[in-house]
């Protein structure tokens, strides 16, 4: 399992060409690619034919025009250039301004290399805004050079556009923009179908939203390496499940010195492929440059200068080219991959012969059979992988038994219905390399060609995502694509073995932040993960994710709010979350008269009605009204209710048809009966997804009418003690102590905020809990501490005990006995259980201060 350093290409099985970096590196002559297969964008790579294909390339022109008005047309010069770059380790090149001749393309099939072909979208908006031509007329024109060029073994891509200048792209709108760029890509897609479509954009229009394009490509001109490389984490981000390529990155060799330019490309693009770039086009390979008419004479970008002659640039940058991705020589850890397996027969081969064609140099794979009744232990053996059988005990403790045998210093977990790029741990190792993480993760990608049910289930809430708090640091990442420290993972004793299906990596994330290290994030540590492919499958997946949340908020309590929900720091990632109905519109930075050279899409945080349509209770409160609508057969003027009912109703609905018509189904006909009835199942998923997640938690005790603590007698109105210290503390150290003696007592205890009049809240429950405030005396003999706490009533609770009352007073008024009955009833029991909730609070706050007072304060 030696790793080769990879060369221009690596197949997807991770066999590699004979010819090694280093022959590139002294200039040999490049490893053509056979029969130039059409490259396909595949996650976060660029795939031709079963091989992986890293560009590395280079801009060339824009050059002075013949007599007619024709570039690149001078077929000599063109020849001697196309060979020189590809002696050089270059593979791809990039005419940026124009859409070059086929001759052009011609000439780079011979040479082994691929073309990315400019259609000049960016020429045509004055056009667009003066109504010289009309956008039928705009289309028409990208057609023709389209289909110059369409089917070409040398086309890499077509590029819509470069940089369409941010005044003009302000002038007239973003919206107008993005779908300007949309339709000519569907003119693009139509003339050729089977190849690849991008737009070259740069961070003053970093705000374009433009999903259906195929590659994201970004120039960005950065001095700073910390600088450059924490933009390419946030680009990565905004590419999602894309292909990210630094269309142009360079500095100016006239203004710099010659040195300082080779030294600067040299980091740039080590740094751009370690950050998972599927490519980089260094701008240019030539000092000869003309533009609006003129020769550019003061600026110096070439790899080369006017007359071809090699700057030292050049050679820094078949260096690092010849690296690709990653340095041959750094030293890689050893790692153990542990697969986790329960009657995983059906996927389970995928797994481990992605995993037998990982491109790692010290790696070894260890399956955890957790019992299996199927064929899963035979198949295993058919692999060079460690395989242990047990009798089964649940997936933590399968990845415990997986974490007890390996044997690596870092442990890297996948699912058995999962398959890894075959750079999967190359980028994990490097991002623990470089940082001091003590778990890292990486995006998790349906693979196509699981049917139209696994497509859907692909774009329908409740899969595994990723949430950041940065654009590399993470909160939490998933189970089926993570790695570890194996000393930090022992230290905090491994999983929790109660998470028998689902909800441990959550806890085991916590845990580690708990301990005060962090979680980290690589885009490019990439594995290809099956969702289901049966709806029922998915809807019972999705009970076993609501009962381990309703664990996760047993042992976290503090981790979620009244009603049950998590409460993430970051922000979620990933394929499949829903669209929340929002009422307030993006906003673009553009800066003052729009001068800002980065200029972003804020998007409003959810709002609280916007998210509720997402939540399981909301559709329990669906369930109440319809209760009350149908209770109207005994009291009439319940039928009043039938309005709002169907007003709650609407917005769940209303969500999932906007995440249904806003996802993207890249194996489906572009039109056509499929793609809609992929888009009707999508919206029943969404629909289903908090209903399975709700019979899941309520299964499971998470409910909204749960108490905390044990009810004991206890007074409901404030009361006050006092406690007297002979050591002094500060006050945060005395509320920290008497945080943990609370929570000792199994009580849920949140910390008052910068504004709050409060220092700590015992949560009883959705319907009540108390509050604690503290004061510090300090004497020459010691400390006294004066407590306050008082009983804490939300609103949730007298609203609705209040609501029923006058329902009930209605009916008893109209002599509808039974409805007054059974509301009377729910009035009591909602009163009832928002006194039990206080008491347990105050009476769990009395046992904390008598567990600190004997303990020795």
């Amino acid at each position: 399992m030696l790793i080769a350093p990879p060369p221009d290409s690596l197949t997807a099985d991770g066999r590699r060409p004979r010819a090694s970096v280093s022959d590139a590196a002294r200039g040999a002559a490049p490893i053509s690619i056979p029969g130039l297969a059409r490259p396909q964008a595949r996650g976060k790579f660029i795939f031709a034919g079963d091989a992986k294909f890293y560009v590395r390339g280079v801009t060339y022109g824009a050059f002075r025009p013949d007599a007619s008005g024709r570039e690149y047309q001078e077929v000599d010069v063109i020849e001697r250039d196309l060979a020189l770059m590809a002696s050089n380790g270059i593979n791809t090149v990039r005419i940026p301004h124009t859409s070059p001749p086929r001759s052009l393309l011609d000439a780079a099939e011979r040479h082994g290399l691929r073309v990315m072909v400019g259609l000049s979208a960016e020429q045509y908006l004055g056009f667009l805004i003066d109504r010289k031509k009309s956008l039928s007329e705009i289309e028409a024109l990208v057609r023709a050079k389209v289909r110059d060029n369409a089917g070409h073994p040398a086309l890499l891509c077509y590029a819509l556009g470069n940089e369409i200048p941010a005044p003009m792209a302000r002038w007239l709108g973003r919206r107008r923009i993005e779908r300007y760029l949309e339709r000519l890509y569907r003119a693009v897609m139509e003339e050729d179908p089977g190849g690849l479509v991008t737009y070259v954009n740069y961070p003053t229009t970093e705000y374009l939203q433009l999903p259906f394009l195929d590659l994201v490509c970004f120039n960005v001109y950065l001095e700073s390496q910390d600088r450059f490389e924490a933009y390419l984490a946030r680009l990565q981000n905004l590419a999602g499940d894309r292909p990210l390529l630094m269309s142009e990155l360079g500095l100016d060799g006239l203004r710099h010195d010659e040195g300082v330019q080779a030294r600067s490309l040299a980091w740039q693009v080590r740094s751009a492929f370690a950050a998972g770039c599927a490519g980089v086009f260094v701008f240019a390979w030539t000092d000869e440059w003309y533009r609006h008419g003129h020769d550019v004479e003061d600026w110096a970008f070439g790899l080369t200068r006017v007359d071809r002659s090699p700057k030292p640039a050049l050679h820094a940058v078949r260096d690092a080219f010849g690296e690709v991705p990653f340095s041959p020589s750094l030293p890689w850890p050893r790692i153990s991959v542990v697969v986790c397996t329960y009657n995983g027969a059906r996927t389970i081969r995928d797994c481990l012969e992605g995993l037998t064609h990982l491109a790692y140099p010290d790696y070894e794979v260890i399956v955890v059979d957790d019992g299996s009744t199927d064929a899963t232990a035979a198949i295993a053996r058919q692999y060079a992988c460690r395989l242990i059988q047990t009798e089964n005990r649940g997936l933590a403790s399968a990845r415990n038994t997986g974490l007890a045998a390996a044997a690596g210093e870092i442990v890297a977990y996948t699912d058995d219905d999962a398959y890894p790029d075959p750079h999967w741990l190359t980028y994990l190792a490097a991002c623990f390399r470089s940082t001091s993480h003590a778990a890292v993760g990486g995006p998790n990608i349906a693979p196509p060609g699981d049917g139209p049910i696994a497509e859907c289930v692909a774009r329908a809430p409740g899969g595994p995502v990723h949430v950041l708090l940065t654009d590399g640091e993470a909160e939490h990442i998933p189970g089926c694509n993570m790695a570890f420290r194996k000393a930090c993972l022992e230290a905090i004793g491994g999983f929790d073995p109660q998470f028998r299906a689902a909800g441990d990596d959550v806890d085991v994330c916590w845990r580690l932040q708990t301990r005060g290290w962090t979680l980290g994030f690589s885009p490019a540590a990439v594995v290809w993960h099956h969702r289901r492919n049966s709806v029922r499958a998915y809807w019972r997946q999705q009970i076993g994710y609501g009962r381990a949340e309703a664990m996760l908020e047993r042992k976290w309590p503090e981790k979620y709010n009244g009603p049950g929900h998590v409460r993430w720091a970051g922000r979620l990632y990933g394929s499949g979350r829903p669209h929340a109905l929002r009422w307030r519109r993006a906003r673009v930075y553009h800066g003052v008269w729009g001068v800002a050279p980065y200029q972003s899409l804020y998007e409003p945080a959810p709002s609280l009605l916007g998210s509720l349509p997402q939540m399981p209770e909301w559709y329990l409160m669906i369930a109440i009204l319809t209760g009350l609508v149908a209770l109207s057969v005994a009291w009439r003027p319940l039928k009043l209710l039938l309005p709002l009912l169907a007003g709650a109703a609407l917005p769940p609905l209303a969500q999932a048809c906007l995440s249904a018509s806003r996802a993207s189904f890249r194996d489906a006909p572009p039109r056509g009966a499929a793609r809609l009835g992929r888009r009707m199942v999508t919206v029943a998923l969404h629909l289903l997804q908090p209903l399975a997640r709700l019979r899941g938690r309520l299964t499971e005790g998470l409910t909204p009418w749960r108490c905390r603590g044990t009810p004991q007698p206890a007074p409901l109105w404030p009361r006050t003690a006092s406690l007297w210290s002979e050591h002094w503390r500060a006050p945060d150290q005395w509320l920290t102590s008497i945080e943990a003696a609370s929570r000792a007592e199994g009580a849920c205890v949140l910390q008052g905020g910068e504004h709050d009049g409060w220092d700590l809240e015992v949560r009883g429950g959705g319907f009540g809990g108390a509050r604690l405030l503290l004061g510090v005396e300090d004497h020459e003999a010691g400390q006294l501490l004066r407590l306050r706490s008082w009983p804490h009533v939300p609103a949730s609770g007298p609203v609705l005990t209040l609501g029923f009352v006058a329902l009930a007073i209605g009916a008893l008024h109209d002599r509808a006995w039974p409805a007054a009955a059974i509301l009377g009833l729910v009035a009591l029991l909602a009163a009832l259980r928002t006194f039990e909730q206080c008491t347990a609070a105050m009476a769990t706050i009395a046992r904390g201060l008598g567990r600190l007072r004997d303990g020795g304060a």
